[in-house]
């Protein structure tokens, strides 16, 4: 199966580890991310690795990467609210209410 998900082509060395009694191998503290929570994991036919880091999303929010209009709802109002393009409508506390 070919993948062409590669978003940056440069590779760091960043020290060695070895395999445990198990076979495994830790991933260095220095490059675990603590969003981090699972790695797909690739060879190459030169049998070199690579660990692509992935993070799951509960399923209660996951219809928001299924609907790509959402999707660019949001990604626009973060662009806005980077740019300070926001439009002041008030208070909402009126709709709001107590648990």
């Amino acid at each position: 199966m070919e993948h062409t998900f590669l978003y940056d082509d440069h590779f760091q060395e960043i020290g060695r580890v070895r395999l445990d009694s198990k076979k495994r191998v830790a991933i260095p503290k220095s490059v675990r991310d603590s969003a981090t929570d699972s790695y797909r994991v690739f060879v190459n036919q030169a049998g070199q690795i690579m660990l692509d880091p992935q993070v799951t999303i509960p399923a209660t929010e996951a219809w928001l990467i299924k609907n790509p209009k959402a999707l660019g709802r949001l990604r626009k109002g973060l662009e806005d609210l980077k740019n300070k393009k926001l439009i002041k409508r008030g208070s909402f506390t009126k709709y709001a209410r107590d648990p």
